[in-house]
């Protein structure tokens, strides 16, 4: 398989011609790692993503049959406050469809954006989760750089809290209804419940998968901006232990030498 891997700052780059190959690249190192942590613990502990970007990511994963399940205790990144489990959006109906029911998960514990008190919900919820000491999560970048649901305007680099209530800007609420998730963006609600920045780079290993086109601007100002809030996927460059694959779509803005950017525009036409 055609493959470019380069390194900006700490964080590995891996492009891969199109978003279904770029998937199982993510999967199969998702699964090395998984066999590995499997050798030495028990439980493991996983953060899943969810959206459009990590469809092709997960049906690989359910795909194998080499990854040890019924060690992995999961978790995920975030829920829309006040949206109905069986809503088309809800990310708690997301991973049952494309994770939960189809593999022998140990344990799922889901983030329940209907909770009467979101803020006793945080707390209980990050406790769980610093407790069973993840040691992978599956991210994905948002068009507007968000991490998670940790926006611009909300993104903290040394946030105190561990898990909070968060407010969606319009570019992340406008992103969800163009991927069809809601009719209008106007629907998309405007509170979610979402890990910080911290806690998400705490956890040892990060995957992230951002395929498509509508991704190739975010992840060239992810690549090439100064780290800073205004764009959080920047802080991902001070991971010691994160990859990105990209596809040749999000990758065709990136400003790369002539060989990476002849392969982005051969992998496209």
């Amino acid at each position: 398989m055609d493959t470019i891997q380069f390194r900006v700052d700490l964080l590995n780059v891996e492009i891969y011609p199109d978003s279904e190959s770029c998937g199982k690249a993510a999967a199969e190192v998702v699964s090395k790692i998984l066999c590995e942590l499997s050798r030495k613990r028990d439980t493991i502990g996983v953060i899943f993503a969810t959206g459009a970007s990590q469809l092709d990511t997960l049906e690989a994963l359910v795909s194998r049959n080499d990854i040890p399940w019924e060690k992995i205790v999961g978790y995920h990144l975030d829920e829309y406050v006040g949206i109905d489990v069986n809503h088309p959006a809800s990310f708690r109906k997301y991973l049952r469809q494309n994770l939960t029911a189809r593999v022998p998960i140990r344990e799922f514990h889901e983030i329940d954006g209907n909770a009467t008190d979101l803020d006793s919900f945080c707390r209980a919820y990050a406790k769980k989760l610093r407790e069973a000491n993840p040691q992978l999560c599956l991210l994905g970048i948002g068009e507007n750089g968000h991490l998670a649901f940790n926006d611009p305007g909300e993104a903290d680099f040394h946030d105190s809290s561990e898990m909070k209530v968060a407010l969606l800007d319009s570019a992340c609420r406008k992103q969800q209804a163009a991927e069809g998730w809601f009719r209008t963006w106007e629907e998309v609600p405007n509170r979610a419940l979402t890990l910080t920045i911290p806690t998400i780079m705490r956890v040892p290993k990060l995957i992230l998968t951002v395929p498509g086109e509508r991704k190739a601007e975010i992840v060239k100002r992810a690549l090439h901006e100064a780290i800073s809030e205004s764009c959080p996927a920047t802080i991902l460059r001070a991971h010691p232990n994160a990859t990105l694959y990209l596809d040749a779509e999000s990758a065709a803005e990136l400003n790369l030498d002539d060989k990476v950017r002849s392969f982005a525009e051969t992998m496209k036409g």
